[in-house]
């Protein structure tokens, strides 16, 4: 089953037509190497994408918050630490908040801010880098900015859609967008924008 331009335009109509058209065919390509062949399970998976990535717009995670989002957003990260000290530097944001976890080193390593969120459904951490390198034969670990490719970006979206939603949800039919999205955003952030843009995709 193919995606047409013609269809993403539609899905993603605030979005500039060359970046939908730059999308079309390693999506496409994509798709059929890991059989991502039905309509529900490409509506659920046009859904999550197209939220993590404000439309295909963004392929790189913002990290740019004030000290009052820092404790909204990382309530568990800024207890012991002064939040305003780290407002608005996305780099320090990301070097405390990834640290010591998906196989990043700790604050003063850097890996946070090196493996921070890459790519249409926001790869993150140096686990996963490591992991969606080595099953894409892609040296992501040294190049993590090889996710903001286009094609790779959408190669490294279906990989995580693959091995970490599709395992745990054989049978679309059966699941809905919250159940989904626990698998991709575990606070659920979004959730009514997300429930919004399926159904959207889902009715064409």
């Amino acid at each position: 089953m193919q995606i047409t331009y013609e269809q993403l335009t539609e899905f993603f109509e605030d979005t500039d037509e060359d970046i939908v058209e730059a999308f079309v065919q390693p999506l496409n390509d994509t798709f059929e190497e890991f059989e991502i062949n039905t309509p529900k399970r490409i509506a659920m998976f046009l859904a999550q994408v197209g939220h993590e990535s404000a439309g295909l717009k963004a392929r790189k995670e913002n990290l740019n918050y004030s000290a009052d989002g820092l404790k909204k957003i990382f309530p568990k990260y800024f207890r012991t630490v002064n939040a305003a000290d780290y407002a608005r530097k996305p780099e320090k944001i990301a070097n405390r908040v990834y640290a010591n976890r998906m196989g990043n080193g700790d604050e003063k390593s850097g890996d946070g801010w090196k493996y921070r969120g890459r790519g249409y459904l926001m790869l993150t951490g140096r686990e996963l880098y490591q992991q969606a390198g080595d099953a894409l034969g892609l040296d992501l670990v040294n190049n993590p900015d090889m996710v903001l490719d286009p094609k790779i970006a959408a190669r490294t979206a279906i990989w995580y859609w693959q091995n970490k939603v599709s395992k745990r949800i054989p049978d679309f039919s059966k699941t809905n967008v919250r159940d989904v999205t626990k698998h991709i955003n575990p606070a659920m952030q979004g959730i009514k924008q997300r429930q919004a843009q399926h159904a959207k995709i889902a009715q064409r």
